[in-house]
């Protein structure tokens, strides 16, 4: 009995440490999600979807996609739907196949540029060229670390300038775009000195991504252990990132913000609680432009798909800011 008691014991006291390394891995190395059907799909015929699709890789090896509108106007059928929803609200549209502007859309944990392209094709009908890359250990970059925004931040700029100076257009004006981990990136790029953006939308992100890693180990073992867990975690995140878990802090940068600024988030939004993009949105400049929009019902992973015209409001945010 005494022996059972000290095994059990010794597997209580390996639990937290394991626990906190495989949480570890996950954030600095998370698994890379292949390409999908409905990639291929549209990768094979973009101009089904009004499109038309460049393929470029920076100097520093980051690779990406560029998305502009058909130059005959073609539109796809969500291009359809979002054209019509702007027009109802009277807003100015360019001509279908014309472009006003560049958005950088930057992509969540675990996710990878394509996982964009249908987000490129509507946001291509309402008049703006799109730039969409792969962000390290993600997709086809081949750095394997993620840092959530701690050493990503120039990416997006990197690649709307090389884009421009590739493809021969001028790079202003520009907007960018982030949804999870890659509103966190976007928020480090908005804060960069030069910054070119005129517009950004922060989709289903955080304020510190010390505070989602201890809401999710609540949510497992309550709030006590999951400070711990928490604790454990960033020891183990550090070490493999060469940076601290609380490095990867928005709330650090907003301040830097001087483009306005549409914060959106899932009212049941179990990966990163509500809370965290309610905070983010206070912690945002008063001078600013700012909006804050609930997506009524949705979770982390269908912020996107729900009946709520979330790509009408991001659009309209865009056409109003970006749209010179």
């Amino acid at each position: 009995m005494k022996r059972k008691r000290l095994m059990l014991g010794a597997v209580l006291l390996l639990v937290p440490p394991l626990a906190g390394w495989l949480a570890a891995d996950q954030l600095a190395h998370p698994s890379r999600r292949p390409l999908q059907d409905y990639h291929r799909e549209f990768l094979a015929d973009p101009a089904a979807h009004g499109v038309l699709l460049k393929s470029f890789t920076c100097t520093d090896g980051t690779p990406c996609l560029m998305c502009e509108p058909h130059p005959q106007g073609v539109l796809g059928k969500r291009g359809q739907v979002i054209r019509d929803q702007m027009t109802k609200k009277s807003l100015s549209l360019p001509s279908p196949g014309k472009i006003a502007g560049t958005l950088v859309l930057v992509h969540g944990r675990h996710g990878r540029k394509e996982d964009y392209l249908l987000i490129a094709e509507r946001f291509c009908a309402v008049g703006f060229r799109c730039i969409l890359l792969d962000l390290p250990a993600h997709g086809d970059h081949r750095g394997d670390t993620a840092c959530f925004g701690g050493k990503e931040g120039h990416l997006p700029a990197l690649a709307l300038k090389e884009a421009a100076a590739k493809f021969g257009f001028d790079p202003k004006p520009a907007g960018i775009m982030g949804m999870s981990m890659g509103g966190a990136v976007s928020v480090r790029a908005l804060a960069e000195k030069d910054a070119p953006w005129r517009a950004a939308v922060l989709l289903s992100t955080f304020d510190t991504l010390e505070h989602v890693v201890r809401h999710q180990a609540a949510g497992w073992v309550g709030t006590s252990l999951g400070s711990l867990w928490t604790r454990i975690t960033g020891w183990f995140y550090q070490r493999q990132t060469q940076m601290e878990l609380s490095a990867a802090s928005s709330l650090a940068y907003v301040p830097a913000i001087q483009c306005p600024v549409l914060v959106a988030h899932g009212t049941s939004d179990r990966v990163i609680p509500i809370q965290c993009g309610r905070l983010l949105y206070a912690a945002l400049p008063p001078a600013i432009e700012k909006r804050w929009v609930e997506i009524p019902g949705a979770d982390h992973d269908n912020a996107l798909i729900t009946d709520f015209p979330i790509y009408a409001e991001m659009a309209e945010w865009m056409l109003r800011h970006v749209h010179p």
